[in-house]
């Protein structure tokens, strides 16, 4: 592998534990909308999907600017209290940007609420780039944002490396050339997916194993 220089992070289920605010989110909408509350692995499976995709899936006959002001309305007021950074990532960002590596954040999450997160748990200044759903056309599995976040930071795709908890994050980072790295407290992601062609090249299952791939 060449020499990497630039690490790259998904946000949702890889830095922050955001798992318990995005379920409650969908949860409220799916109350609010049919009375109910949905299968928790049928939520689980659409985490990494940009939201409007999801809605539209989900809740065809609403129109989807309704569905989102739900989701959102429920997301925004109770964000801030059921997030966490998970364990040791905090630590590695700062070991990471202490030995001199470029880092950037990619997500499919809008800007408000993602540097929200970061601001929150003092992260933000540890990131060269942020790229959020706000700055790009396409989205995960494609691979704009990551195409963006390198090019912001004047970085190469063989040179670089991706963390991630779904399989949008895996693709993303193998369309743009850039070797990718599941964590495995991912939500998301079958054995079948982990283990298939498509799967990831590394697995990592603490935050600091990231350091023994550079």
């Amino acid at each position: 592998m060449s020499k990497i220089d630039t690490v790259l992070f998904d946000f949702d289920g890889t830095v922050m534990d955001t798992n318990n605010v995005i379920i409650q989110s969908w949860q409220h909408t799916f109350r609010t909308l049919e009375n109910r509350e949905e299968d928790l692995d049928k939520i689980i499976k659409t985490f990494g999907e940009p939201l409007e995709l999801t809605m539209r899936k989900l809740f065809p006959r609403v129109p989807v600017e309704e569905s989102i002001a739900i989701y959102r309305s429920y997301h925004y007021d109770n964000f801030g209290e059921l997030i966490c950074v998970f364990p040791g990532m905090k630590e590695l960002i700062r070991e990471l940007k202490s030995r001199g590596y470029k880092l950037g954040l990619v997500t499919s999450r809008l800007k408000k609420t993602t540097m929200q997160g970061l601001e929150k748990y003092g992260l933000a200044e540890y990131f060269d780039t942020v790229v959020t759903a706000d700055d790009t056309a396409k989205h995960k599995p494609d691979p704009e944002p990551v195409n963006i976040a390198l090019k912001n930071m004047g970085s190469v795709p063989e040179n670089s490396i991706m963390a991630g908890d779904t399989m949008f994050d895996i693709l993303c980072a193998k369309n743009a050339g850039v070797k990718s790295v599941l964590v495995s407290w991912a939500l998301a992601v079958t054995e079948e997916e982990k283990n298939g062609p498509d799967g990831p090249d590394y697995v990592i299952e603490k935050a600091e194993e990231l350091l023994s791939l550079l």
